[in-house]
């Protein structure tokens, strides 16, 4: 086991948006956070990181508290890529190399630009390497803004809306190769998403938020049309395609 979750709450002022979230992730584990709008998903990422403080509750990696973790150890072994990226006057080869920093020492190795070189090919963003990311579409730029995340080679993956900038084709090509990375290269992936089939398509397994709780915990074949109810008040029915399940709209 990764990560735990145990008793968390968040609040923005007066308002609880996590309340007793408890959870826990596995290693190689490709897991989907799914809820409505404005539930919470995005805030449980960046408590996970470090970013937010929680009222109270504990986050555990591995068998350590992040909260008695330093900064750098936290980033030598969890990765985030959030919605909105800052656009820098930088090469995408040089942004994602800014990916290695965590394990950088006094000056940049071989190994380093091998590493950048490997993930640039394998997303194919050779054509992307020498141009500035702030001249990049957003789907450009989240392609390079995920590169920068898997060439710090962290333990846990932390993706906010990964594919929210991304055509079809890209959105299968970013997802088939986080898929590929977790199960092999010793990664877990924690992703939240709106596309509930794009998810079930990838995902291991989802957890439904819902009322700033977590309503569900549950492996994608065994996803049922009374969750998706309850959690987004749409009638839907549930059907499979090689296996897959995929959520129809009956409303």
């Amino acid at each position: 086991m990764i990560l735990q979750v145990k008793g968390l709450d968040f609040r923005y002022k007066k308002r609880y948006v996590l309340k007793d979230i408890n959870f826990h992730v596995f290693e190689n584990e490709l897991v989907a956070i799914l809820g409505p709008n404005g539930v919470g998903k995005t805030t449980m990422l960046r408590c996970i990181n470090s970013i937010l403080k929680p009222e109270k509750g504990s986050i555990i990696l591995g068998e350590r508290e992040i909260s008695s973790m330093a900064p750098g150890d936290i980033a030598r072994i969890i990765s985030y890529v959030p919605q909105r990226n800052e656009q820098n006057r930088l090469t995408a080869f040089d942004s994602i190399l800014l990916g290695r920093k965590p394990h950088i020492g006094w000056k940049i190795m071989e190994d380093d630009l091998k590493k950048v070189d490997a993930v640039i090919n394998n997303l194919g963003l050779r054509d992307l390497a020498v141009r500035y990311i702030d001249e990049m579409s957003g789907g450009e730029l989240q392609k390079v803004s995920i590169a920068r995340a898997l060439v710090q080679e962290p333990k846990l993956l932390l993706l906010d809306e990964p594919t929210s900038s991304l055509d079809l084709k890209n959105q299968l090509e970013i997802l088939k190769f986080i898929r590929h990375i977790v199960k092999g290269h010793n990664m877990t992936a924690l992703m939240t998403m709106h596309n509930i089939n794009t998810a079930l398509r990838y995902a291991d397994r989802c957890i439904f938020l819902k009322d700033s709780n977590i309503f569900e915990s549950i492996k994608v074949k065994d996803i049922s049309p009374e969750t998706i109810k309850e959690v987004y008040g749409v009638n839907v029915t549930v059907e499979f395609h090689k296996g897959n399940p995929f959520i129809i709209p009956l409303d």
